[in-house]
């Protein structure tokens, strides 16, 4: 065997799409050993209208796959799920043909059962997610909610958190307000819908401060009567490593879904990272975060309007101090330096160099 396909990781979209780069790549980055990695089509998402314009790609993605599991790989990792078409035979082919298999997950796939067309119905990812942790040797889970349903499936579970490293935030050097104040949100297109739970939050704080909206993700128009205070920038590193520094209070509201419970927190900790303090909803680990870190948890659209005029009319050094606690904090506990040698030892690579 090659032996570039000794170590393997499996993952079904690019370094742009944020799941792969924080579950995948950022540890690979990291560790000194080789790893061949297939990220089938190396897009930023899988969603059908994208891979409809890739028939070909398709084709060969779907034929690296058979070639990774024909390799009998001696580590294979695999990110959520090897391929948008499977139903589970990839996943259980593949995590079967290692030595040693270690499946990885970060959301609530188990509960995601194809809403939202006919193709992702026709390959849902609660079936080839469960699928994958019965085969697997090892499951590592992004948060307590995710490990608890995959232990009533397999016996060796592990934790470890969905990680940021400090040193790609620009921290914040002055906690002054913008004139007009800037609220901020991070992320995909897929999510920026979630800002509409809270557009009635949003419009009454434009209204009375003028608060202007910086979106960092796509540029595409899609929140209705919120775009007359938002302003857009494209996501690139350099921009992810920038923006959250130049915002004044960072946001993350989710619906209140058993979708939600599986999140990760991962925008909170973008924020924190950067030193910028922010505004959650409390569901799943938001809930754990917020209270380290000492912000607010609103629930409702009033609860959202008086957290941030509370921030807003807070002192700059009170702002300050909420950020630089949620920096520190995520430095000891969610950093990848803190966790690499668990993760590590979950995929029993030995010592790290």
């Amino acid at each position: 065997m090659d032996r570039h396909l000794d170590r393997c990781a499996v993952t079904p979209y690019g370094r742009e799409a944020g799941s792969s780069r924080v579950r995948i790549f950022a540890w690979l980055d990291r560790i000194g050993t080789d790893f061949t990695v297939g990220s089938y089509l190396s897009l930023p998402d899988a969603a059908p209208s994208r891979l409809a314009r890739h028939p070909v790609d398709l084709a060969r993605a779907e034929m690296g796959l058979a070639a990774i599991a024909n390799a009998r790989p001696s580590r294979l990792l695999l990110h959520r799920e090897a391929s948008p078409l499977s139903r589970g035979w990839w996943e259980r082919r593949l995590l079967a043909s290692a030595e040693f298999a270690v499946y990885d997950f970060d959301d609530a796939l188990q509960w995601d059962r194809g809403e939202g067309g006919l193709v992702r119905r026709m390959a849902p990812k609660a079936g080839k997610a469960r699928t994958a942790v019965r085969n697997a040797d090892r499951v590592i889970a992004g948060n307590t909610a995710l490990a608890e349903w995959a232990s009533h499936h397999h016996r060796d579970v592990v934790v470890i958190p969905s990680c940021v490293a400090l040193e790609d935030y620009s921290p914040k050097t002055t906690y002054l307000l913008h004139d007009p104040p800037r609220l901020g949100w991070i992320g995909s297109r897929g999510n920026e819908a979630c800002l509409l739970l809270i557009a009635d939050a949003l419009t009454e704080v434009h209204r009375r401060t003028g608060a202007r909206l910086t979106l960092v993700g796509t540029t595409t128009p899609s929140l209705g009567r919120l775009e007359a205070f938002v302003d857009r920038v494209a996501w690139t590193p350099q921009n992810q490593r920038t923006a959250l520094a130049d915002m004044d209070i960072g946001l993350m509201p989710l619906p209140v879904t058993s979708y939600s419970l599986g999140k990760c927190g991962y925008k909170l900790l973008q924020y924190a990272a950067a030193g910028l303090p922010a505004v959650a909803s409390p569901l799943g680990v938001n809930a754990e975060l917020l209270s380290q870190f000492g912000m607010p948890a609103p629930r409702t659209q009033d609860d959202w309007t008086s957290a941030l005029l509370g921030l807003i009319g807070s002192s700059a050094a009170d702002r300050e101090w909420l950020g630089r606690i949620a920096r520190d904090i995520v430095g000891l506990k969610y950093s990848y330096d803190a966790w690499l040698p668990r993760w590590s030892a979950a995929l029993e690579l030995g010592p790290v160099t």
